[in-house]
């Protein structure tokens, strides 16, 4: 398992040992699993992040620290929010990395996953100019997560 994975997988087991909130302290996390700090940054801006459901704050100094909440919305609710947050470009490891997290989170069934990354993959998107393609496949994730939260 990557480091990465290994934070993330802390971080995670905090959050639901403390009812989905969690502050920690990112010298004190790092020196428990063996890291640098840097990494504990790294896998918070790309793993607890509004779009995946959770809100992170922090405060600098001394006494620093980072609260990680996860917030708590219905399934119709948290699909828009994933919805509105594509933007108009949306590259494949991106949308990999939404669908993992949507199941993660329940928000979607495994079939239906595989459905939506077989769409978006560079092999069906193959005839798409380069270019182009994460621009079709921002349009074919919002419509099917659309058809999906009708």
């Amino acid at each position: 398992m990557r480091m990465s994975d290994l934070v993330a997988q802390y971080i995670l087991e905090i959050l639901e040992q403390q009812n989905g909130s969690a502050e920690i302290q990112r010298n004190e996390l790092a020196g428990n699993l063996g890291c640098v700090p840097s990494q504990i940054n790294y896998v918070i801006t790309s793993r607890f992040t509004p779009e995946q459901g959770y809100i992170v704050e922090s405060r600098r100094g001394g006494g620093g620290y980072i609260r990680i909440s996860r917030v708590n919305m219905d399934r119709g609710t948290a699909i828009m929010h994933i919805i509105n947050s594509v933007g108009n470009n949306l590259d494949k490891a991106t949308a990999e990395a939404m669908l993992n997290n949507m199941l993660g989170r329940g928000l979607i069934e495994v079939l239906s996953a595989k459905i939506i990354a077989s769409a978006l993959s560079d092999r069906t998107l193959t005839h798409i100019e380069q270019d182009r393609r994460d621009v079709v496949r921002a349009d074919l994730f919002k419509n099917m997560l659309l058809a999906l939260n009708s």
